[in-house]
C-alpha cells in the first residue's frame, strides 16, 4: 500500500508550479473617502432627477388599477367638469404611454401638453394604462400622470375616461388656451 506521500508525488506529477508572491482576497475594497463622494454623487443626482421639466417625482399620489381619476383646479366650474367626466368635450389630440419608463413618460407628456398648448387644444386624451404590477403595488405610470397633470399650470383639470375612450385607463384633461386673452380664465 503506497505512502501518503508518493501518492501526492503521483498525483501532481506534470502540474506546473505558478510563481506568485502575493494572494487574491477577491474585490478590492474602495476607499472610503470614495465611497462617501459616490453615496453624495448618487444622492445628488436622485434629488436632480424628481423635478425634471417641472413634474416632480418627489411625491407620488399613489392610485388603484380601478381607481376613477377626477381633479380640477380651484375656480374650474363645476359643469365644466361634469361635461368632461361625461366625455361631452372633444378631445383633439391623444397620447398613448403604455409601457413606457416613467422617465420616457414624463418627458413625452411634457411634449405632447406643449404642442397641444401651441395648437390651442382644448381638451386632449392621455392613455396611461392601469397594469397591475408583479410586486403588488399600485400602477406607476398611471399614478404619475394623476401626480403630474396636477402640476402642471396649463391643466385646468382632468377625469377619467368613459369607457370608449379607455375608461380608467386614460384620462381627459382640460387645458388652458391663450389665443384670446380671458377666455379661459377661472
Amino acid at each position: 500500500m503506497p505512502d501518503d506521500v508518493s501518492l501526492f508525488a503521483q498525483q501532481m506529477q506534470g502540474v506546473r508550479r505558478i510563481h506568485v508572491d502575493h494572494a487574491d482576497v477577491g474585490k478590492v475594497k474602495p476607499n472610503r473617502m470614495v465611497q462617501q463622494m459616490n453615496r453624495k454623487n448618487a444622492l445628488e443626482s436622485v434629488a436632480k432627477a424628481q423635478v425634471v421639466d417641472g413634474l416632480s417625482d418627489q411625491f407620488v399620489l399613489d392610485v388603484g388599477a380601478e381607481d376613477t381619476l377626477c381633479w380640477a383646479r380651484d375656480g374650474v366650474q363645476d359643469g365644466q367638469i361634469r361635461r368632461l367626466k361625461a366625455g361631452q368635450v372633444v378631445f383633439e389630440g391623444s397620447l398613448d404611454l403604455h409601457g413606457m419608463t416613467v422617465e420616457k413618460a414624463r418627458s413625452t407628456l411634457r411634449e405632447f401638453l406643449e404642442e397641444a398648448l401651441r395648437l390651442e387644444v382644448r381638451c386632449v386624451r392621455v392613455t396611461h394604462g392601469k397594469a397591475a404590477r408583479l410586486d403588488g403595488r399600485k400602477p406607476m405610470i398611471k399614478s404619475h400622470v394623476n401626480t403630474w397633470l396636477r402640476q402642471h399650470e396649463k391643466v385646468l383639470g382632468f377625469t377619467s375616461c368613459v369607457p370608449r375612450h379607455g375608461g380608467t385607463g386614460a384620462v381627459y384633461v382640460l387645458l388652458k388656451r391663450h389665443m384670446l386673452e380671458g377666455r379661459d380664465d377661472y
